[in-house]
């Protein structure tokens, strides 16, 4: 593919993802806490529960771990984009709703730099915020209907390196530009003609940086067996963003409206986060690997009204524990046909909540997943892969909403061959 076009393309892609604004949920739990927590997994590990602290190669950019940068080699240019779209069936009760939702989902790249150095950029979400629902409450002959309603999310892009300082040692580091914003409003409306309508809005605007480190080793155990382990350390910090509150008492009989403002200055915080991971290559074929993760939650206090005072409180953050496991099947690497150039994969992952709804824990998170990484075939490229992957994902919580999800990304991986020489004769 001519570079220039490739440039534009990337560029597009990335101009593109940074400004997808669309939330890709629906969750009544995405009013909590910063939103329902993306995984940022890609479309060569969704498939595979969405492992990737002990991945390494050449052929990926596994922005999870920074220090797999280091393993692209020097004639190669990666683009990697995805888009999801999923279907949800929300149940209480007897009462069962489904919806649906779809949404550019990343853009990252990569490309070697100098000798054992590898860089990345790339635009990826953090968390997601849209829901609509609404709650009644009868008292005698009135009643009053409760609306509830909200979007918005959080977002990073990054840059990033990888350095292979020693044979089968490596480290990286991403910094990012964090942003994204929330409206959450909350209108309670009463069914007397002469009564007044007190709207809620909560909102807020975050902009600052995020910073996540990395360090891979890899060895041959056999002559057939390669391991791979790495860790990551996420810093978390506070952002710069106040957290607002808006209340507007509309009569109804006279059309007059008052309102109150209340602002918690610097009221989020990122967690410290750390993960762990190993994955073992069998023969350039099998590759079975696992993940382990761990955000520290509970030290960050959240701002609460509490119908006299909007501050920040603790107690509604819990730490979160995530572990994940997968398998990556390519029958025949060096084969000629189809099939044996598949990629074949299967994962799962269990994750526990942040955060807590009244005195409860929220729902806990369970994913089963299974993909393909297909290769692509035409005149000028060899290289790059198709990589389409299922999720089912189930979130549930004692005496709360019960969510099953179904799933589907679509990722493509452009492997570009650059920086060659031409040699002729």
């Amino acid at each position: 593919m001519n570079k220039r076009y490739f440039v534009s393309l990337l560029t597009g892609v990335m101009f593109l993802s940074a400004n997808a604004q669309v939330s890709s949920t629906l969750s009544p739990y995405s009013q909590y806490g910063m939103g329902v927590l993306a995984d940022q997994s890609q479309g060569f590990n969704r498939g595979m529960g969405g492992v990737a602290y002990g991945l390494r190669s050449g052929n990926i950019v596994n922005m999870k771990n920074p220090a797999s940068y280091s393993a692209v080699d020097s004639l190669t240019m990666l683009l990697d984009v995805g888009v999801t779209g999923q279907i949800t069936n929300y149940k209480e009760g007897n009462k069962s709703l489904n919806s649906k939702t779809g949404n550019f989902d990343y853009a990252v790249a990569s490309f070697r730099l100098l000798p054992k150095v590898g860089v990345a950029v790339g635009v990826v979400p953090f968390s997601n915020i849209g829901y609509t629902y609404n709650h009644t409450e009868k008292v005698a002959s009135t009643s009053a209907t409760t609306t509830y309603s909200g979007d918005g999310g959080f977002s990073q892009a990054f840059f990033g390196t990888g350095w292979e300082f020693a044979k089968g040692f490596s480290v990286g580091a991403n910094i990012s530009y964090f942003w994204g914003k929330y409206s959450k409003t909350i209108p309670v409306v009463s069914s007397e003609s002469n009564s007044s309508t007190i709207t809620r809005v909560y909102s807020t605007n975050v902009s600052s940086y995020k910073l996540d480190l990395g360090a891979q080793w890899q060895q041959l155990v056999t002559k057939k067996d390669l391991l791979t382990i790495g860790v990551t350390a996420g810093l978390g910090h506070q952002l710069h963003g106040d957290a607002d509150l808006q209340i507007i008492n509309t009569n109804s009989s006279s059309s007059s409206s008052t309102e109150r403002n209340f602002s918690v200055a610097d009221a989020f915080k990122l967690p410290h986060m750390l993960g762990v991971g190993a994955s073992i290559m069998h023969n350039h074929s099998l590759t079975i690997a696992a993940d382990y993760t761990f955000q520290k939650w509970s030290d960050i206090d959240y701002p609460v009204f509490d119908n006299t005072k909007y501050e920040m409180k603790g107690g509604i953050y819990q730490n979160r524990h995530q572990i994940a496991a997968g398998v990556d099947w390519e029958p025949n690497p060096l084969g000629r046909k189809f099939l044996q150039l598949v990629h074949y994969r299967l994962g799962v992952s269990y994750a526990t909540p942040y955060y807590k709804i009244g005195t409860q824990d929220g729902p806990s998170e369970m994913t089963v997943s299974a993909g393909f990484g297909i290769p692509i075939y035409n005149s000028w490229n060899n290289r790059s892969i198709l990589n389409i992957s299922a999720q089912w994902v189930r979130n549930s919580a004692s005496a709360f909403v019960k969510e099953n999800t179904f799933r589907i990304n679509i990722g493509l991986t452009f492997n570009e061959r650059w920086f060659a020489k031409w040699k002729v004769d």
